[in-house]
């Protein structure tokens, strides 16, 4: 009889996935977990199709995965795969490792499918999609056009911006969001491009994790001037409760994850001091563990939850 298993594909040491895994060693369910880097050198795949699908095994030498004993699939945070320059055509040969092994696991059932999270991490994309859910959103421009970014900011300032990437420099320096003086909207503005967004005023922000439509909600107070601006900039100085989302916005929430084909993300909110939920970002594979250690939120125990229960259509769960 086949054994129901929650295959994990992340990096060796991620603590996140580590809070998910030992909640399902707890229950008894079993785990496979790797980091897709180890191919093609410390991972074997052997897969076949035909009359069954896909049929065949991952083995990393030390644990083999059963592609058909796979009742869901987390794709958390795993590493690029790598070949070493010395092999020939290289980058060929990466290429195919990676075509082959993602083509492969593409198969598999999925909390988060891997090419909906690569789909829904487009930040643009992110802020159409929640219009279109009904959440309110902020005056945005991304341009690589000085004049037309000073023009925005006489229209809407004040203003901020935020890097559409994630913000780590080459020297590991980041970037936070941050408020702009338009005498600084120079000719570097055409080096690359730049999302800037009308800085909407805010009692406190909002970190939003939700599992299958299970809403998890964190108050977020920043006790200093720079964490006002951008909480990430100072951890030690934030202040954490529960709260819990108005209906209208959880409902909207969850239209959001269903139009993105989302099962878990985590989205950022600022609350204005009219009570008005403006959206800001949401991570499809972001960072909860901090906020549970926090607050007590039960989010470890809802991902657990979802990858046993394996594939399904979206819950509107209240």
């Amino acid at each position: 009889m086949p054994q129901r298993t929650v295959a994990v594909f992340t990096d060796e040491f991620d603590i996140t996935a580590d809070a998910v895994i030992m909640e399902l060693n707890e229950r008894g369910t079993a785990v496979f977990r790797c980091d897709p880097a180890a191919f093609p050198g410390a991972l074997a795949v052997r897969a076949r199709f035909g009359r069954d699908g896909w049929t065949g095994h991952l083995d990393t030498g030390s644990r083999v995965l059963d592609l058909k004993d796979v009742v869901c699939a987390w794709w958390r945070r795993p590493t690029p795969i790598t070949v070493a320059a010395a092999v020939p055509n290289a980058d060929w040969v990466r290429q195919e490792a990676t075509a082959g092994l993602r083509g492969l696991l593409a198969a598999l059932p999925w909390l988060n499918h891997p090419d909906d999270i690569r789909a829904a991490e487009h930040k643009p994309l992110q802020l159409a999609v929640a219009a279109q859910a009904g959440l309110t959103v902020a005056p945005t421009l991304i341009t690589n056009d000085p004049a037309h970014a000073r023009e925005f900011a006489a229209e809407c300032g004040p203003v901020i911006y935020k890097p559409l990437s994630g913000g780590l420099l080459d020297d590991g320096r980041i970037i936070y969001t941050s408020v702009i003086d338009p005498v600084t909207l120079d000719g570097s503005v055409t080096l690359t491009a730049h999302l800037f967004q009308q800085q909407i005023p805010k009692t406190h922000e909002l970190r939003v994790t939700v599992v299958d439509g299970r809403i998890f909600t964190a108050r977020i107070d920043a006790l200093t001037a720079e964490g006002h601006i951008d909480w990430r900039s100072d951890y030690r100085k934030l202040r954490y409760s529960q709260e819990t989302l108005p209906s209208k916005v959880a409902a909207e929430v969850r239209v959001f994850m269903q139009l993105h084909r989302l099962r878990f993300a985590a989205l950022d909110f600022v609350v204005t001091p009219d009570g008005e939920y403006v959206f800001l970002e949401a991570n499809p594979n972001g960072q909860w563990a901090w906020i549970e250690d926090e607050t007590g939120l039960p989010i470890a125990a809802a991902i657990a939850d979802a990858l046993e229960r394996g594939p399904h259509d979206q819950l509107l769960v209240e």
